[in-house]
């Protein structure tokens, strides 16, 4: 089953494959994102990603899975599989396929039992295979849960099994797994920079960068996104910093052609953008929502340090409730709640209530059925800064959830253009 190698390849660049381990992956109960968080950290690591693969929680196919990876790949990363119970199963399929009989470690007894009593919680003696080694194991700390990880060692190949819960396993791989990794791996690493736009569509962007879009390397790749359209840069070289060095001048370049559209970068979101920019400038921010239902707010708020500038929410779906809090009553009489001309007036009435320098508001059709005679997916958005409103329309449904979602993302779009706009030229 598993020919031998006297150590991973690594002048060619480390070969890894990632398997997913849980029914409820297979049933679709959750998503698997703790593979997408892997993949996307591998190459920046020079490690090549080959395969990944979902298996659930049954020995025999465990083993099969586990053993094919283990006999073509330089590095085999796991995750789920490791908890207490009986369809825990990642530890023997690992054992099986190496031909080694899993012990209790006392080291990690000792340290599992002393995780239960420092909780005042009796310890379930199922646990107690959360406390196996292998020969060929190393456990990797786990301060996050009770079930540590393994880094296994055997035949110049490398297995690392961690456990499923993301919180677990994010700070196990940032902290104990990744480094480990840096230090073996010698392959060519990919770094990329991501630059964010909206405003602008993806054919249209696509043909303002015209033949940079054909470079060699870097390469840049055209990705539509929720929050925009995105504008990935990616450099292979020996080394990090040599791969920024080619990454630097083609980002000059796509700035200084997309420079108006782009409102961020990499991990950055637009409410923390647009957050930042509020707070450098002085300026409180107040919301006043209908069919967003609280979205747009929540968003806002999700930005550690955002009571500096965010000063209130309004859900307000009643048409009296809109009044009470200052829409004018004639204006959705003569045009109805689903209307640019409301839409701007909430803005007005959410600052005004909030004493806050600018307004959002946001009314519209979330669907699936129709209102006052407009079609799901009809939204209209306000601000409003005290002196003069601008609102911004769309019909586009793809279904409620949807339908809100691009229209928090309109509403912060519009907010940022507005402080663009009025503010100072923004830092990089």
């Amino acid at each position: 089953m598993t020919g031998r190698r006297a150590c991973p390849r690594l002048g060619a660049g480390m070969r890894a494959e990632i398997v997913s381990v849980g029914t409820e992956i297979l049933l679709g109960e959750i998503l698997d994102t703790n593979s997408q968080f892997i993949a996307s950290r591998l190459p920046a690591l020079g490690i090549d990603l080959y395969y990944m693969s979902v298996v659930g929680d049954n020995l025999e196919r465990l083993k099969e899975v586990i053993g094919r990876a283990y006999g073509r790949s330089d590095l085999v990363i796991t995750t789920g599989g490791l908890g207490p119970t009986d369809d825990d199963l990642t530890r023997e399929a690992i054992a099986a396929v190496l031909r080694e009989e899993p012990r209790v470690d006392p080291t990690l007894e000792q340290q599992l039992r002393a995780f239960f009593a420092a909780r005042g919680v009796s310890f379930p003696e199922r646990n107690l295979k959360q406390a196996w080694l292998i020969p060929s194991a190393r456990p990797i700390p786990n301060p996050r849960g009770t079930a540590p990880g393994w880094w296994v060692e055997k035949e110049g190949r490398i297995i690392v099994a961690m456990p499923g819960p993301p919180p677990e396993m994010e700070r196990m791989w940032n902290e104990e797994v990744a480094p480990r990794l840096r230090e073996r791996a010698r392959g060519a690493v990919l770094v990329t920079r991501t630059l964010k736009t909206i405003g602008i569509g993806e054919g249209h962007l696509d043909e303002m960068l015209g033949e940079l879009t054909r470079s060699r390397n870097p390469t840049i790749g055209v990705y539509a996104r929720p929050d925009g359209v995105h504008v990935r840069i990616g450099a292979k070289a020996a080394d990090e910093e040599s791969a920024r060095s080619l990454i630097a001048p083609m980002e000059e370049r796509v700035r200084a052609i997309l420079g108006e559209y782009i409102w961020g970068a990499d991990d950055e979101t637009l409410e923390l953008v647009v957050g930042r920019l509020l707070k450098e400038r002085g300026l409180s921010l107040a919301t006043m929502e209908s069919c967003t239902g609280g979205l747009l707010a929540d968003t806002i708020t999700n930005v550690p340090g955002s009571s500096a500038y965010f000063r209130a929410g309004y859900v307000a779906y009643d048409p009296a409730v809109k009044v009470s809090l200052g829409v004018q009553r004639g204006l959705i009489e003569a045009h109805g709640v689903v209307s640019a001309e409301v839409a701007a007036d909430m803005a007005r009435a959410a600052r005004e209530v909030a004493g806050a320098d600018i307004g959002l508001g946001i009314t519209g059709v979330a669907g699936p059925d129709p209102l006052e005679g407009k079609p799901p997916g009809t939204v209209h958005i306000g601000l409003h800064d005290g002196e003069s409103a601008q609102v911004q329309s769309m019909t586009f449904y793809q279904g409620r959830l949807a339908t809100k979602r691009r229209a928090v993302t309109v509403a912060l779009g519009m907010l940022w253009r507005h402080l663009r706009r009025d503010g100072p030229p923004l830092a990089r």
